[in-house]
């Protein structure tokens, strides 16, 4: 009887793991930027300066990191987010994104050309962002990113202040310092996805004197398929929040390029990229079979996105 005991309680312990994990798996929804920003503008009585927007989602992204249900999970040494994995992989996308707009801010939005000045509170914010994500006591990745998050808001908080202002150039050199980052990282999220992907390829081993081509299989073990995906999708979010944040504070520089429609093409594959996976699992199908292919999918929206971002710098490049 004892043992029908254990053995039920055993697996009534599974059970809620499993049910936690499973709850703990759905990810944050998207939110607008722009009714966000006004919303918080409102009840702080600040005036929406620019940059106000900007700032207030890069907030907000961080909160959700950290305060969406179960936490964050990738610092976690109890199960059961001890076993899972995807949604690790969502956070360090989403995390990725946030340290480059943090740095992105300091080194750039905040500047004025040529000077060396760089604001207080953004050089606390971004190397708080900078710990290691695994970290967990002394101190504790979360703690880090809160006070990360309480930088960034005395700093959005100056920007609608007259006493002790903050800046925020809305130049168009400074949205291409972020857009080539954002290019970038989406070069390197299809090139990841692209490794899930097909066949071995033909790749030139460059250590070979006699420059022989040699076979090599660069593919993704199918253990982690799924955590590139996510970690494609956690990116993906991100951008996708901030490039709509990005488009409201530089609106006026965007009307003048006549790029407005370039930036809401990339926008859209960018909101393709966070369509329900309807799927228990990720699949990566072969060919024309029956199975589907999800990392060729989000490859291709992902794809698209940088070829956009690509064109809209261009764009920029030349005035």
């Amino acid at each position: 009887m004892s043992k029908v005991k254990v053995i039920v309680g055993g697996c009534a312990l599974v059970t809620a793991f499993y049910l936690l994990s499973v709850y703990w798996s759905f990810e944050p929804d998207t939110f607008n930027p722009d009714s966000y920003a006004a919303e918080q503008a409102k009840e702080s009585q600040q005036p929406l300066t620019t940059g106000y927007e900007t700032t207030t989602t890069l907030i907000h992204i961080s909160e959700l990191l950290i305060n969406k249900q179960g936490g964050f999970l990738t610092n976690d040494k109890l199960p059961p987010s001890l076993l899972m994995d995807n949604m690790p992989a969502w956070e360090m996308g989403v995390l990725n994104q946030v340290r480059d707009m943090a740095l992105t801010l300091k080194d750039n939005l905040s500047r004025p050309q040529n000077e060396s000045h760089v604001d207080s509170d953004l050089q606390q914010a971004q190397p708080a962002l900078n710990i290691n994500s695994h970290s967990w006591n002394f101190p504790s990745a979360e703690s880090e990113y809160q006070n990360a998050i309480e930088s960034l808001t005395r700093y959005r908080d100056r920007l609608s202040s007259s006493k002790h202002p903050a800046q925020f150039y809305a130049r168009d050199d400074n949205l291409v310092a972020w857009l080539e980052v954002v290019q970038k990282r989406l070069g390197t999220i299809s090139q990841d996805l692209g490794s899930s992907v097909g066949e071995p390829q033909l790749l030139m081993d460059t250590n070979k004197d006699n420059g022989e081509v040699s076979l090599d299989t660069p593919k993704t073990s199918w253990l982690k398929i799924d955590n590139v995906f996510y970690e494609s999708r956690g990116s993906t979010w991100a951008i996708l929040l901030l490039m709509k944040a990005m488009k409201h504070d530089f609106e006026p520089l965007l009307e003048e390029e006549k790029a407005t429609v370039m930036i809401n093409q990339i926008i859209r594959e960018l909101e393709a990229t966070q369509e329900t996976v309807w799927s228990p699992m990720i699949l990566n199908g072969m060919g024309f079979g029956l199975l589907p292919n999800h990392s060729l999918i989000m490859a291709n929206y992902v794809s698209r996105a940088q070829a956009g971002t690509v064109d809209l710098i261009n764009l920029l490049e030349k005035r």
